[in-house]
């Protein structure tokens, strides 16, 4: 029985004619499913369904083993060049010191140049609710600080009793490429 997203192979074909597409990938025209069969079986390969949709149901001849290989190494391919994207968190308060300030914004700098979004979390606690506008002035400022190397995705905004913004990194190529040449170096 044929998974869900495998195609239909040789007897699991349940049609009385299909178009057919030869090795080469000439078109020979729709022939009994029987006939096709025994072309596929006469040149040692698999008579695999390509198009069930159509009317008739497109086949081709070809080996199953080596297109099934094939597809899967594609499908490798593909999700190594997907970047996993992930989101990291720094929290602060509305009254945050000088030196913390400067260790958290550090912190929000090396996580965008590593490729990584950041959420920055402001939490109001007691009476500080009275005084969003500190908390906001805290958010605005780590924007302006980190200007060449991430952009805000949106303004700040409350939360609960979090005022949030989000970070997305800037990746300049001059940068990129100087990465890539220092490792090609080493």
């Amino acid at each position: 029985m044929a998974k869900v997203n495998e195609p239909r192979v040789n007897e699991e074909i349940r049609v009385s004619e299909v178009l057919l597409i030869d090795a080469n990938g000439s078109k020979v025209g729709v022939v009994p499913i029987q006939q096709a069969l025994e072309m596929a079986e006469a040149s040692g390969l698999d008579l695999v369904e390509v198009a069930p949709q159509a009317n008739p149901p497109v086949c081709r001849i070809m080996d199953y083993g080596k297109y099934k290989y094939q597809q899967q190494k594609r499908d490798k391919e593909a999700r190594k060049k997907q970047k996993v994207q992930t989101v990291k968190e720094i929290k602060m308060r509305p009254k945050i010191d000088e030196h913390d300030y400067n260790f958290k914004v550090k912190a929000i700098k090396e996580f965008l140049r590593s490729g990584h979004r950041v959420k920055v979390s402001i939490f109001f606690r007691g009476r500080e609710m009275a005084f969003l506008d500190k908390g906001r002035e805290v958010l605005e400022r780590v924007k302006k600080d980190c200007e060449g190397l991430g952009k805000a995705d949106s303004d700040p905004k409350m939360e609960g009793r979090y005022m949030r913004m989000m970070l997305a990194p800037i990746l300049q190529k001059s940068e990129s490429k100087a990465a890539k040449d220092t490792e090609s170096q080493s």
